[in-house]
């Protein structure tokens, strides 16, 4: 409808300038207050009833349309926390926060949520419930999980979900979509070895720390190569390894050593945990050594379901043509919106962003410093959302 298209564009104006704004005051995992205002200030002012404070900083929106014999509920959810990076981009929003960027565009998701709840309780050309999730901390803050644990699901019930990340690697505009696993689980670990320490000459009366987390960051790839299904993607990587003076002379008698492991399917999940745990106490073991081993399971697998990807891919195809829609590789990188999808049948797209200049903000990686949101895709995925809810919910 062109009415809607022109409607919206209109909203997406004033939604780039809440952006800007929301990317200079970013704020990370569960200290999102001035993003969770802000979505509140604006929810207010066009009376959209909502409730604030779940799930620590989230917001969770009520819009009515037409009433509905049987009443169905769709929701749509934005992600608000930032990074612990230090802005590059020298742009004139950039952030005032030192050592805090909107890295990742969540400052663009919830822009675009916001805007879409601004077009839906203007137009209500919908038969049914939709709610707007803004969520706190996906970085790692298992803030979905958080958003459930409290109640998501009973106080705020709907029947399916969908949700968006802007995608720098694709060209501006571009819809990319798959079924099944689309993001992997994503988990860290921490380990300690605790031997001792010495005089760097004298090895043979110490016990080697760094000998041993050397084995240890080989033996756990050996994981990967030797004792999973080359089918099945998986990857440990040891980010962090911390041991020594800074003398050239003394072996430490401590080491931490720490990085994440990414998988999609949950017997490799816990096969990694519990192989990488023993892997830890038999090298502590063979070295002579005390280890302590933690694992932590930060955001599950996102795993679309098959027929809202259905769904999704014709409102995509409805709007843009079928060439602006493109088969998604599933790639390791990890994002929250799984668990959602574990509770609830819906899927996660990915709409490009990248522009035809490789060293535009907008076709910066991923957290990385000099990443910009790009505002031109506001519109294009608020009229990709006004879609889903006019046709999942429709009014006719």
């Amino acid at each position: 409808m062109d009415d809607r298209r022109d409607l919206i564009h209109a909203i997406a104006q004033e939604a780039t300038e809440w952006r800007r704004e929301l990317h200079q005051h970013p704020q990370t995992m569960y200290e999102e207050t001035y993003a969770a205002e802000f979505v509140s200030s604006r929810l207010r002012g066009w009376g959209v009833p909502h409730e604030t404070g779940i799930g620590g900083t989230g917001v969770v929106a009520t819009i009515e349309g037409q009433p509905a014999a049987e009443s169905r509920c769709i929701a749509f959810r934005a992600d608000m926390d930032a990074l612990d990076l230090t802005e590059e981009t020298g742009l004139p929003w950039a952030s005032q926060t030192p050592g805090k960027m909107h890295g990742c565009g969540h400052d663009g998701h919830t822009s675009t949520i916001l805007a879409l709840g601004r077009y839906l309780q203007q137009t209500k050309r919908f038969r049914g419930t939709v709610r707007l999730l803004f969520q706190p901390a996906e970085e790692g803050g298992r803030g979905a999980n958080r958003m459930v644990d409290e109640g998501l699901l009973v106080r705020f019930p709907f029947d399916e979900i969908y949700g968006f990340h802007n995608w720098p690697y694709l060209p501006k505009g571009e819809f990319s979509i798959c079924s099944g696993f689309m993001l992997a689980a994503s988990d860290s670990f921490e380990l300690t070895l605790a031997g001792k320490g010495g005089h760097a000459a004298m090895p043979h009366v110490c016990t080697d720390v760094i000998v041993a987390g050397s084995h240890l960051v080989s033996a756990f790839q050996s994981l990967v190569s030797r004792e999973t299904d080359p089918q099945q993607a998986s990857v440990i990587s040891v980010t962090n390894f911390a041991a020594g003076t800074g003398a050239h002379n003394v072996l430490p008698r401590s080491a931490t050593l720490s990085g994440t492991v990414r998988t999609y399917s949950p017997a490799l999940r816990d096969l990694m945990e519990r192989r990488m745990a023993e892997m830890t106490q038999a090298t502590a073991s063979m070295f002579g050594m005390q280890a302590h081993f933690t694992y932590h399971r930060i955001t599950d697998p996102v795993w679309n379901h098959e027929a809202n990807v259905g769904f999704a891919s014709e409102a995509v195809e409805r709007l843009f043509g079928g060439d602006h829609l493109k088969p998604f590789v599933p790639v390791m990188g990890g994002e929250d919106f799984g668990h959602f999808l574990e509770k609830r049948p819906g899927c996660f797209i990915a709409l490009g962003q990248g522009e035809s200049d490789p060293n535009s903000p907008r076709s910066q990686g991923l957290h990385t410093t000099r990443y910009d949101f790009n505002d031109e895709i506001i519109p294009i995925a608020v009229e990709y959302f006004a879609e889903l809810a006019e046709t999942r919910l429709p009014s006719d």
